[in-house]
């Protein structure tokens, strides 16, 4: 953290912007730097349009959830302008009393097509899957009148970034889920094969990819703060992985499982069979050891909790291959312990617990020390 003490933000280069973020979480680093970040962006109008497509709108609530800094701070401190937002903005309806409306206060959609002919800068914000269907057409999810694809291809030609926020956007998500009758895609993806309502070859005008922050829904951290980076010019496209997510909340080379608070009881080889006993929930089709996120590092509801520690498996909401088989399948591939098969592993959980603490504790020391 000595980094920390030596840097201002508006000196920052692009990874140490993302390794300070991912590293003090966004109350921390938009409370430490909102100043700074500020003067940075002042000249800079930065301007935000999201768009809801086939979803819940659980990226939304989990966005206004944010506790520190609250949604309202951070809009605040990053100096931004919501041009457009489908769940909290003023009226969007075409019509009043049977006539159409081409009034930008009284008709948000309206309102956006204005600011989209003005040529100001903006971030494109999506949230939610991309319906194709039926034959191409985006039919089955109309807006304002038009297939939202239409909409959506329109003004990601016209963006600076492209942030899909959320899993549904990012990769398809729950609509996407087979037999996917109304074709939905993301962004950029479908599943784990690129290419999705843009394109494999889509960049925006900044030169990037879509910018993927999976999660059902995604943590309001790694929303504020990819947000914050797009806003000042500091995502980069090798700090993209290979499913375009941003590396520090979503590490190749970590998993959910490694710092579970169950953990423990996984090297002891106590393999719950059913729910509430309080043990490690592999056998219940808990998929931690292959999702990649910070979740258990971040923790979510104001840092309180995670689903594990709630009792739930975790259910991999962060891969492109979300919702895949049924929850409670023990997932496949997953090698046991020590060699061990799972059904016996009861029998050495001296030795497994022996091996398995220290060697968590040896990559909890090599992680601090890194």
């Amino acid at each position: 953290m000595e980094y920390l003490q030596k840097i201002e933000d508006v000196t920052m280069d692009r990874r140490t912007f993302l390794k300070v973020a991912s590293t003090v979480g966004a109350s921390a680093f938009l409370g430490s730097y909102h100043v700074d970040i500020a003067k940075a962006i002042l000249a800079s109008d930065r301007n935000i349009i999201w768009l809801n497509g086939a979803g819940c709108t659980g990226c939304t609530i989990s966005f206004l959830n944010a506790e520190e800094p609250d949604v309202i701070q951070a809009v605040t401190q990053l100096d931004v302008m919501i041009r457009h937002q489908e769940t909290v903005m003023f009226q969007q309806g075409l019509f009043v009393d049977g006539q159409p409306v081409t009034n930008a206060a009284l008709n948000a959609n309206f309102a956006m097509e204005q600011f989209l002919d003005s040529g100001e800068p903006f971030i494109l914000v999506v949230e939610g899957g991309v319906p194709l269907g039926p034959d191409g057409t985006g039919n089955y999810l109309r807006i304002a009148g038009k297939p939202f694809v239409d909409d959506v291809r329109h003004i990601a030609e016209k963006a600076l970034m492209t942030i899909a926020v959320g899993t549904c956007a990012s990769y398809g998500g729950m609509p996407a889920a087979e037999p996917n009758p109304t074709d939905v895609v993301g962004l950029q993806f479908s599943g784990t094969k690129k290419g999705g309502a843009l394109g494999a070859d889509y960049r925006s005008k900044a030169g990037l990819p879509v910018i993927n922050i999976p999660g059902c829904p995604a943590h309001p951290d790694w929303i504020l703060l990819t947000l914050s980076a797009a806003i000042l010019d500091k995502i980069p496209a090798d700090f993209l992985d290979e499913y375009q997510r941003p590396k520090p909340f979503f590490p190749s080379g970590h998993t959910v499982h490694e710092n579970c608070p169950r953990r423990g009881f996984y090297d002891q080889g106590k393999l719950d069979g059913e729910y509430a006993n309080g043990n490690c929930l592999w056998k219940l089709g808990c998929r931690g050891m292959i999702s990649h996120s910070d979740c258990a590092l971040r923790l979510w509801n104001d840092k309180q909790n995670m689903c594990t520690q709630a009792g739930a498996p975790c259910v991999g909401c962060v891969e492109p291959t979300f919702p895949e088989g049924r929850f409670v399948d023990e997932i496949e591939g997953i090698p046991s312990l020590a060699g061990v098969n799972v059904g016996t592993a009861a029998k050495v959980a001296i030795g497994a617990a022996g091996v398995g603490i220290a060697a968590h504790a040896g990559h909890k020391i090599i992680s601090k020390e890194e």
